[in-house]
């Protein structure tokens, strides 16, 4: 049976639809992200899922009783649901453990029972020794602790996020990504995760629902999104790709700079333009044409940029009007200005719409 069912969901503001016909189940203890540019309709969904506004159209069900509706809405008081959010929202005034036991507190659990729970969660976000600390003593990283641990301790049916990482550094955010998902495998509460960075998306989630627009782009596993987009939107969003437009030329698809069989490209059958995603690293780049079975083209090295990790390359075949973008090892060291060969493997370009 399904945890959470959106069933046709929609929200508008007068002749705006923010959100449009969203549809999405999740089975217990999935961990499933709704990625996005701003003003997608990421937010709107989860406060619908939430219970801080209605849907116009459509229904929410949890465990099989409906939720939310445009005829009613259950209070989110009453929903087994914990939200955090971006600003965290853990009271100053209180301590740590003060912050961690206020739902329990309210829940009306003994004060036994809301110290072992406490110390048990601490001890689990690593925060024991901090218990009597104030927020305004804690870093951010600390902070965002604080807040999974009070959501968490009152053992929710479902675990809401919305962008909780937005205001840590890039070193924490990376660290907190890690924490977040280490601590969904320990509970299984089923979650939805809202943000614009796709990294921590891939990271975190079971499933990544794509959202453009207030509508679904595609729902997918992350390798699969990313290796087998469906859309230009999807491929351009996930990660850097390279897109190469095509003809038909009798048994050939003529691209800017090369050509290929048709027979050995995805989708190429029966004629008019075609749109194929390929992905900066799944180029091959040598001094020497290989003899493998890929296609081999002639180039010219015309930008590069070092990032640590790889060089990013900026390679531009010979008669070609744009360049292409190739990613290497941080070893492999070509100048500016060099002319190499490309091999491409027409398996690694995929067809989007």
């Amino acid at each position: 049976m399904s945890k959470l069912v959106l069933k046709n969901v929609a929200k508008r503001y007068g002749a705006f639809e923010a959100v449009a016909d969203f549809s999405l189940e999740l089975v217990p203890g999935e961990f499933v992200s709704l990625l996005g540019p701003s003003g997608c309709g990421k937010t709107t969904t989860l406060r619908m899922i939430a219970g801080f506004m209605p849907p116009t159209v459509g229904s929410i069900v949890m465990d099989g009783r409906e939720i939310s509706s445009p005829s009613g809405v259950v209070p989110p008081e009453h929903r087994r649901m914990s939200m955090i959010f971006q600003s965290y929202a853990i009271w100053p005034n209180m301590t740590v453990g003060e912050n961690v036991g206020f739902g329990l507190q309210v829940r009306k659990l003994s004060r036994a029972e809301i110290d072992r729970r406490v110390d048990k969660i601490l001890d689990v976000v690593q925060m024991r020794n901090l218990k009597g600390r104030y927020p305004a003593e804690l870093s951010g990283g600390q902070q965002q602790r604080v807040a999974l641990a009070r959501a968490i301790v009152v053992e929710p049916e479902v675990l809401l996020l919305d962008e909780p990482l937005s205001n840590l550094d890039a070193n924490l955010r990376e660290e907190m990504r890690f924490e977040i998902r280490r601590l969904h495998d320990e509970f299984k509460i089923t979650t939805v995760y809202v943000t614009h960075d796709q990294s921590e998306a891939m990271v975190t989630s079971d499933r990544i629902v794509v959202m453009n627009k207030g509508k679904i782009e595609q729902i997918d596993a992350p390798h699969v999104l990313y290796g087998r987009p469906k859309s230009r939107f999807v491929a351009g969003f996930i990660g850097r790709t390279n897109f190469l437009e095509g003809d038909h030329q009798g048994a050939d698809v003529r691209f800017d700079g090369f050509s290929a069989a048709a027979g050995r490209l995805e989708g190429a059958n029966g004629s008019g333009k075609l749109l194929y995603s390929l992905r900066p690293q799944a180029i091959g780049l040598s001094m020497q044409k290989s003899g493998g079975a890929g296609l081999a083209i002639e180039a010219e090295i015309s930008d590069r940029s070092y990032l640590g990790e790889y060089w990013d390359y900026q390679v531009r075949p010979l008669g070609a009007a744009k360049a292409l973008r190739v990613s290497t090892g941080p070893n492999a060291v070509f100048e500016v200005g060099s002319r190499v060969w490309l091999e491409i493997d027409p398996a690694a370009m995929v067809r989007v719409d």
